[in-house]
């Protein structure tokens, strides 16, 4: 299976994974990147994901069914703007021979999904997490608890430290600058950051990144260190557990430019 990035908007990603015959995306907020890459590559499109139901990942769906051969598979809490496979936590789906664990992952939306695709000898495990976590940073809290958010970024961070992490958007960049505010003596942060300026300076993109540089990295999976722990308290001296670390740094980050 090829994976792609297909850029879409100012910095979504539509991303897809293909055998050269058949073509599954995920989140198509618009019809033409996907078009365009079925076309170039001579693709079916047999599946689509979705999950949630912002208009930057559902915005392409209705123009996309004279195309598709096959189910689309969203979040059975949201509405959608198409009939969908409805799919919550603790199911699977099959598309082609791949088997997708559904996680449920609310915060940034109430019925925020991810699909998890489980490693093989050969391919590392591939996770489709939408708008929940971003590369050194995390969704704002739309419809969410910082409770949830935080109880999902850690059902995220429990998955094998090999897992390709798909995000939805190219945020990373601006991710690292709070990070670094965060945590400013964090070795592996300083390395990662000029890592991802060379990448974006070459016009590559930060993403897929891994589940394991996540860890050490991203501060909204590192509440219950002490470095992370006493930035939350600069900014709320009221802070006592991981769920108020994970609820300061957010309010901080919504705010910081």
């Amino acid at each position: 299976m090829d994976l792609v990035a297909l850029p879409a908007f100012a910095d979504n990603y539509i991303w897809m994974l293909h055998d050269g015959r058949e073509a599954l995306v995920v989140d198509p907020g618009d019809a033409a990147p996907v078009r365009q890459a079925l076309e170039a590559r001579d693709l079916t499109l047999t599946g689509i994901l979705v999950t949630h139901h912002h208009a930057d990942h559902v915005g392409g769906l209705q123009d996309l069914l004279p195309l598709l051969r096959g189910p689309v598979w969203g979040p059975a809490g949201e509405a959608m703007p198409v009939d969908v496979t409805p799919c919550s936590g603790g199911q699977s789906l099959q598309w082609k021979h791949l088997g997708f664990e559904v996680l449920d992952v609310p915060g940034h939306t109430a019925g925020h999904v991810a699909y998890f695709l489980p490693g093989t000898p050969a391919e590392a495990p591939l996770l489709f997490c939408g708008d929940t976590l971003f590369s050194a940073g995390c969704g704002r809290l739309f419809e969410g608890t910082p409770a949830q958010m935080a109880d999902s970024l850690a059902r995220i961070a429990a998955l094998p430290g090999a897992t390709r992490v798909c995000c939805a958007h190219e945020y990373t960049l601006s991710n690292l600058k709070f990070a670094l505010q965060v945590e400013p003596d964090n070795g592996e942060l300083q390395r990662f950051a000029r890592h991802c300026q060379s990448l974006r300076e070459q016009g590559l993109p930060t993403l897929p990144g891994t589940l394991s540089v996540e860890r050490e990295i991203n501060p909204f999976l590192r509440c219950s260190q002490p470095g992370v722990i006493a930035s939350a308290r600069s900014q709320d001296p009221s802070v006592h557990d991981e769920i108020s670390v994970f609820a300061a740094l957010r309010g901080w980050k919504n705010t910081y430019r």
